[in-house]
């Protein structure tokens, strides 16, 4: 997705524009949505006086476009923090068995798994 988030202000974009300018600005619009572009405007005022109205209508924009998935299992929860502690440690991990002399393996990091995330 191409986002294009803009703040204007009033003197800039409404005050000072004539005929010319606003068909200019109209033409702009147009050509970006036609490369695809999102444009989210915000005027200045509101940024400054109202940042929480600006967030919340940040926030329901952009919440269409998050991906939905399915809930995650416990397992896969944690096989992604294995190899989240694995690539924050930067070495092979070895389990743990308390004091059971049972044999002990060690898991290593395959460069392919940085891309489950």
């Amino acid at each position: 997705m191409k986002l294009i988030f803009e703040i204007k202000g009033y003197a800039s974009q409404v005050r000072d524009m004539d005929r010319q300018k606003y068909c200019n600005e109209l033409n702009r619009e147009t050509f970006l949505h036609a490369m695809d572009f999102h444009v989210i405007s915000f005027a200045y005022d509101d940024i400054e006086q109202r940042p929480d109205l600006c967030i919340t209508l940040l926030r329901m924009m952009l919440s269409k476009y998050q991906p939905s998935h399915p809930p995650v299992s416990r397992a896969q929860l944690a096989e992604k923090e294995v190899i989240r502690l694995a690539i924050e440690q930067s070495r092979s991990l070895r389990p743990s068995y308390g004091g059971s002399r049972e044999r002990i393996v060690r898991y290593e990091l395959a460069r392919e798994a940085i891309d489950y995330f």
